[in-house]
């Protein structure tokens, strides 16, 4: 009885293949969760949504596409879209263009970098330009340039302020110097807009850099940027490499360009709408000048 008590029992051993085919792995669903890529939280996508994309942890501001940015500042079913039509060639036939400008058609849902439109802030009727990362690093080319001055135009025309949301990596080197002319073109048409009294508020987003930066991006009657946005010309590294110096950490920030004196404020991301309002709100001929510090 005491030999049967502390006899051995044998164990079988299951291959590990058995147990994974008997207990399938459970798989979580693509875009549940997303990390932030300051602090490293994780968190629901959802709940990131619900906080217009700004992490609760640490107020890093995501990347938002075009139309999740015109959905967060028009009022709700005022937007309508201008010259969606206007599509990038290949001018030059560079190499790998064409089959690339498919690519990110599929990729980020747009036809180029940048939606224009007319809606309403608050009531108040503005052309709106929102560029997005998504398609080309929001490169400057022809149809770039050519839908913001269109807007710029058209702004001047119906006597409505015009407002362009910013990002960009920069001009769009495949098309060479027709990229690089577009930074006069939209400067040029931007001088003729607020000669006429046009008021023109930009705002930078992450990143902001290159042409886009250099040109009309900075002409703004009022330039405003979301917070932690990197805004500049050349990219740190580069400037770095070519001065031979160390740069501060917050360099080309947001925060670092509004000490310095290149932007009029750093606005959060569930304010910007509010504020955006009370500019046309003090620019409208109510009269009554809103406080909008």
């Amino acid at each position: 009885m005491f030999k049967d008590l502390f006899q051995k029992k044998k164990y079988a051993v299951v291959p590990s293949e058995r147990v994974s085919a008997e207990r399938p792995k459970r798989e979580i669903p693509e875009g549940l969760m997303n990390k932030c890529p300051k602090c490293g939280t994780i968190q629901f996508s959802k709940e990131l949504e619900k906080n217009q994309k700004v992490c609760s942890s640490c107020g890093h501001h995501f990347r938002l596409s075009a139309h999740e940015r015109i959905a967060m500042t028009i009022d709700e079913g005022t937007f309508s879209e201008i010259d969606a039509d206007l599509v990038s060639q290949d001018p030059l036939n560079f190499p790998g263009y064409a089959g690339k400008l498919e690519q990110q058609k599929a990729s980020s849902g747009l036809k180029d970098a940048i939606v224009t439109g007319e809606g309403e802030i608050g009531g108040f009727r503005v052309v709106i330009g929102v560029m997005s990362f998504d398609f080309f690093t929001g490169s400057m080319g022809s149809v770039v340039g050519e839908k913001v001055t269109r807007a710029i135009e058209r702004a001047a025309e119906k006597q409505l302020p015009l407002l362009l949301f910013s990002t960009s990596g920069g001009a769009r080197m495949q098309e060479s110097i027709l990229s690089l002319m577009q930074m006069a073109k939209t400067s040029a048409a931007l001088a003729r807009f607020q000669d006429q009294g046009g008021l023109f508020i930009s705002v930078f987003t992450d990143p902001t850099l290159g042409g886009v930066s250099a040109s009309f991006a900075s002409l703004g009657d009022y330039n405003l940027a979301e917070p932690g946005a990197i805004v500049g010309f050349a990219g740190r590294i580069v400037i770095e490499q070519t001065i031979r110096q160390k740069l501060p950490d917050n360099f080309q920030t947001a925060e670092f360009n509004l000490k310095h004196g290149q932007l009029d404020k750093v606005v959060h991301r569930k304010d910007m709408k509010s504020f955006l309002t009370k500019l046309l709100d003090m620019h409208s001929a109510k009269g009554d000048p809103a406080d909008v510090s």
